[in-house]
């Protein structure tokens, strides 16, 4: 199992796919499967039936799983790779290649 370099709360753009130039902020990551769940992207609509929650039920809309692949962190616009350097306190922290700050 291979560790992924894109985290939840990360500002990502899609960079291939029908969903190509949308930004969003990384709502769930499926390492096992390689795949992140963006905010406004990849919608899809599901039929829910009333329950405790949701009193009505009906059609409503919520982000699918993309490929990690189709995804680059996003730092003010520009899309980055993502590096690791020793941080303070011997900590390995996650940097953006091309700005040099750090992401954690």
């Amino acid at each position: 199992m291979s560790k992924m370099k894109i985290r939840k709360g990360d500002e990502v753009k899609v960079i291939a796919g029908k969903y190509k130039g949308t930004e969003g902020k990384v709502l769930s990551v499926d390492v096992d499967n390689n795949r992140v769940k963006v905010e406004g992207v990849a919608m899809r609509t599901k039929h829910m039936k009333p329950n405790a929650d949701n009193q009505n039920g009906g059609i409503v809309t919520q982000e699918d799983y993309i490929d990690a692949s189709n995804v680059m962190i996003s730092i003010k616009g520009q899309v980055t790779r993502v590096g690791y350097k020793d941080g303070k306190d011997g900590k390995k922290v996650r940097i953006a290649k091309k700005t040099g700050e750090e992401l954690d």
